[in-house]
């Protein structure tokens, strides 16, 4: 399959893409909304549910405008490649587990987002008011498991 046709494809059977996908895919986050699709050989996730869809969309973006001098980014709208776009889902996911729940380790993967965003939105009123200085530790030390191969 083309990469055109994959993502015509992709936008007409997955309308509600999950923002958080890498971090689901890669990093065996789970969430109560999501769902995974396969297209061709590909797996993509969907979200169930469009109000937590629009949250964690806010959220996404608040990580990575947050994140950009971590990043490196000289402009925030930058394109970014899919390494910085991992970073940003599982380091933000995982700095926002971090400041809700200091008892957890680095180590635990978040195992429900929609139930972080949740408890994240009670405790500090919105997604607005989050402490991202914390929370972008978490983005900035974050590294991807490196890939295991000949040597």
């Amino acid at each position: 399959m083309d990469e055109q046709a994959y993502k015509e494809t992709y936008r007409s059977v997955n309308p509600l893409a999950c923002p958080f996908e890498k971090a689901i895919l890669i990093c065996q986050c789970g969430c109560r909304e999501a769902g995974r699709i396969n297209i061709a050989e590909r797996v993509t996730v969907n979200c169930h549910d469009a109000l937590a869809l629009e949250d964690c969309t806010l959220l996404i973006g608040l990580l990575r405008h947050n994140a950009a001098f971590a990043l490196k980014l000289t402009h925030v709208d930058e394109v970014l490649p899919h390494a910085k776009h991992v970073k940003v889902q599982c380091g933000g996911l995982l700095g926002l587990q971090g400041v809700l729940r200091p008892e957890w380790t680095e180590e635990q993967p978040v195992a429900d987002i929609r139930e972080l965003v949740l408890e994240a939105q009670t405790r500090f009123g919105s997604l607005q008011e989050l402490p991202y200085n914390e929370i972008i530790r978490g983005i900035a030390g974050f590294q991807a498991r490196r890939r295991s191969g000949p040597k």
